[in-house]
This record gives structure tokens, sequence and C-alpha cells, in this order.
């Protein structure tokens, strides 16, 4: 299998699969002499693992990052770091009644057209166990950030709707975040989440998410106007992620309902700095980042293993019914925010120090 590798010059290659041993990634071109540690990685992956809530799969992984290489005495050493995660609770047996079948909704029936082979437990390459690799890369990526642009840079996900149910995004707080098990910046919305997903968790279904990301501080001058743009860019990461169907930059598609006047981020000076009066772009105009906040929201559909019987195929093809058993998700999209911040950190970084090669 090719294209497992992301970036151009902060680049990090993935490698396992859900029910293997182990899980890891191997990232290059990140700088000499930075600051960092196990621990500093394991905050991010803690907030992806799985087992925490009644809201989340109950496979029970600790992800616990184990640095290999490129980390001397407490710093980077400009050589590839090589990150492992050994895998702890599989359960191939779940798989082994559907080992046979597609699960629709799933990448079984184009893996084996494509490959002729697929790994059926869990889904191997194909699962979602994969972004905890990148999770790490992520993590990775954030510090060298924080180390070259200072404190001001910061960067928030949240989940903004839980299939039917939305948020009031005014009563955006970045502190409930991680006050709850469901990412919501609103207080106010996470006990109707709370009722909302235990009933279609009890059904043996599932739902969708919209997740938002909010980086601030990020300098102008990122990004390639024509076939590099830093949008470009975020917009494959975040469609990279397992199970997203859909990304927005800015108002994204509701810019198709403004006015040109609405639409229009005008731009003043005030005491001295530019300012914008809205940001309708997401931070990025013409491909390149404008020094307003990078906003990106993506789409990410509901869990396709889910209990109630579908009609499918075999790998005879023949038609047959299939019902996912196992330990699943009811809505893959909230452990989804950590992984976003990890991807539109990644790609920061990538396209602030192929600015600083061309421009510094």
């Amino acid at each position: 299998m090719s294209f497992n590798t992301f970036g151009k010059i902060f680049r990090f290659t993935t490698w396992g699969e859900s029910h293997g041993p182990a899980i890891g990634c191997i990232i290059d071109g990140c700088p000499p002499n930075i600051a960092i540690s196990e621990k500093d990685i394991q905050k991010d992956m803690d907030r992806r693992r799985p087992g925490q809530s009644k809201f989340t799969t109950q496979r029970k992984e600790s992800d616990k990052v184990i640095i290999l290489s490129g980390v001397f005495e407490g710093k980077t050493t400009g050589t590839p770091i090589s990150i492992i995660i050994y895998n702890e609770d599989k359960k191939s047996r779940d798989y082994e009644s559907i080992k046979n079948k597609f699960r629709p909704g799933h990448a079984d029936y184009t893996y084996f057209k494509k490959y002729g082979i697929r790994d059926f437990r869990g889904g191997g390459r194909q699962s979602a166990r994969e972004t905890a690799s990148r999770v790490a890369a992520g993590a990775v990526a954030k510090i060298v950030l924080k180390k070259i642009i200072g404190a001001k840079f910061n960067i928030v996900g949240a989940v903004t709707q839980l299939g039917l149910m939305s948020c009031n995004k005014n009563n955006w707080k970045n502190s409930e975040i991680r006050k709850n098990p469901f990412f919501c910046p609103d207080k106010q919305s996470v006990k109707l989440w709370e009722k909302y997903l235990m009933a279609v968790r009890k059904a043996g279904s599932s739902c969708g998410a919209i997740i938002e990301l909010r980086a601030s501080g990020v300098p102008v001058g990122l990004g390639a106007p024509i076939y590099s743009k830093l949008d470009t860019d975020i917009a494959a990461s975040l469609m990279s992620i397992n199970a997203v169907k859909g990304v927005n930059i800015g108002s994204g598609m509701n810019a198709a309902f403004l006015s040109g006047e609405e639409n229009s981020d005008e731009i003043r000076k005030k005491s001295g700095k530019i300012k914008f009066k809205t940001n309708h772009a997401g931070g990025i105009l013409g491909g390149i980042s404008s020094g307003q906040d990078i906003v990106a929201s993506f789409a990410v559909k509901p869990t396709s293993s889910i209990l109630t019987s579908r009609e499918t195929i075999d790998k005879k093809g023949k038609n047959t019914k299939i019902s996912v058993r196992g330990r699943h998700d009811p809505c893959v999209g909230i452990r989804a925010v950590p992984i976003g911040e990890a991807m539109i950190s990644c790609v920061i970084l990538d396209h602030l120090l192929m600015h600083r090669a061309q421009c510094s």
C-alpha cells in the first residue's frame, strides 16, 4: 500500500493495523533542539484514547507512546523521530463471524477489490485506530509551533453539532470543551446531548458530528497561491481522516448564500494594527494566511458499524445480511477533535517551515 506519508518538509509516515501488535509513526523534518518528551505527547493521546466514557467505544487502550529515536537528552536531534504505540485490548474474535462479508459504509469492499486481500480484524489499516499515530505527530507539531511562534499560538477544536443536535456557538468557551465527554464548547447543550446520544446508542444506531477548529496566532504569509494553498492542504488533511465527508474553510459552503457585501472581510488599521471586521475567509486569502484566526470545520459521518441488520454481499458476491457486533463508538466524531487539531497543526508547521525556507 502506497501513500502512507503526509506533508512536504514536516512529514510523518504512519504504520500498523488495528489488531496488529502495535501502531506508530515516523516523523521526518522536525527541527533540532526542540525540548520534547513522551509526557508532552501523551497529553494529546489521552484526549483521543478510547474507553473514557459511556459515549465512546469500550475498547481499553492506554495509547502510551514510546519514543524510539530522534530525541537525545530531552531534545530533538533533527533525525527521524520514531514513535510506537502498542495495541493492548484486541478482540479479533468479534470479527470472525463477518470476515467474509463486506460491512456497508466501510472500506471493506473497495479494499478487497483493489488489493485482493484485506485484514478483517477491525478493518486493519482502514481502521480509525490509525489516527492515534497522527495525534502523536500532531502533538510534536504543536510543541514546535509553540517554540517558533510563541505562546500566542493556540489551536482548539470542539464538536459543534452532534447528529441533529447543534450547540449555540455564541456560548463558545474554550474552558468548557475539556469538562464534558463531547468536546462541546456550549455548557447548556451538554445535558441534551447526553440524552440524545444515549437514545442513539440504546437503539443500536449511530450519528454523525461536525467539528470546528480554531487556530490563533498564525503569522501572515503561510501558503503558496497556486498548487499548495494553505486551505487546500488543510482541506486535504482533514478529508484524510476516517469517516470525514466534508470540509469548510471559514464560511465554506455557506458563503454561497452571502452577498458580496456580507462576505467581504473589510480591513481597517486601528492603533497601528491591521484589523478585519469579519472572518468569512477563515483566515486564508488566496491560499495565504491573513493573520486572522484560521477556522475550519469538518463533517464526520455516522459510525458505519451498527447493530441494526443491513443488506450486503459476501466475498463470493452473494446477497446476505450483516449486523456488526463488538465495541464501537455511537458517534466517531467525538474522538475526532484531537485528530483534527493534530492534522491542522502538522499543516501549519509544514507551511511555516516552507515559508521560512523561501521568504525568511
